[in-house]
């Protein structure tokens, strides 16, 4: 796969060099370099794009309120950005942002390229991911969430529970996994898990139905977790208590 890209830097000497970068990388293309933000958020809307090369420090709109801009739009879906920038407080934001990398100015090809290699990785897990399925072809018994800027695989048989924290979700897995944190909604996450084998039984935690050890009035226990009830999911555990009544 052959992924366009732009590079975006108002400084000449900076962009001729990640421009050149582009180029001389067989899996990219160079389809676009511009001075300025604006200017890029044109082409991004014109033609595809799938990855850009953005500089922060611009005038008038800098490479951070671009970056919101497209993470609010539907260009999300087929634009990911890396940022190129000489200031390494952008970082957090930059996360927030759903970057796929940050590169630190003065940088090289080889971090370049390792950055370049992620974005690859990731378009054609997308590319595969979202390709139709064959009839014949079974139910996947596991998702794809977004962590530490790629995309993580999840076995729905490896899931404990699923924990709402604010803007993020905490999956806990089964065995000595580590949890991973999703920049998402408890809500989306629902909604790619398949039913039965799921339950929402609060407005911060989903659980594993083949995964609570035991019930009590109105609570779930799992291992040593005790997760009470919400109000608003009694009649979903009133139901889950009827089948194993």
């Amino acid at each position: 796969m052959k992924l366009n890209c732009i590079t975006v830097d108002d400084e000449p000497l900076a962009l001729g060099l990640v421009s050149a970068f582009v180029e001389q990388t067989p899996f990219l293309h160079l389809a676009g370099r511009f001075g300025n933000a604006v200017q890029a958020l044109q082409a991004i809307h014109s033609e595809t794009i799938h990855l850009v090369f953005l500089d922060i420090q611009m005038p008038d709109l800098n490479g951070m309120e671009l970056a919101r801009v497209l993470n609010h739009g539907a260009a999300v879906s087929q634009t990911k950005i890396i940022f190129t920038t000489a200031y390494n407080q952008f970082a957090v934001e930059g996360y927030k942002v759903d970057a796929m990398g940050y590169l630190l100015k003065p940088f090289g090809y080889e971090e370049f390229l390792s950055a370049a290699l992620k974005a690859k990785n990731y378009f054609e897990l997308i590319q595969e991911t979202s390709a139709p399925s064959e009839p014949a072809e079974t139910t996947e018994n596991y998702l794809f969430v977004k962590a530490d800027y790629k995309l993580v695989r999840i076995d729905f048989d490896s899931i404990l529970y699923i924990e709402s924290l604010k803007d993020y979700v905490k999956i806990h897995l089964a065995g000595n996994n580590k949890p991973v944190m999703s920049l998402s909604s408890l809500k989306a996450i629902e909604e790619k898990l398949p039913q039965g084998k799921f339950l929402r039984i609060h407005r911060s935690f989903i659980v594993a139905v083949n995964k609570i050890d035991s019930i009590s009035k109105n609570a779930v226990h799992i291992g040593n977790l005790d997760i009470s009830v919400g109000d608003l999911y009694r009649d979903a555990f009133k139901e889950l208590l009827s089948r194993w009544s």
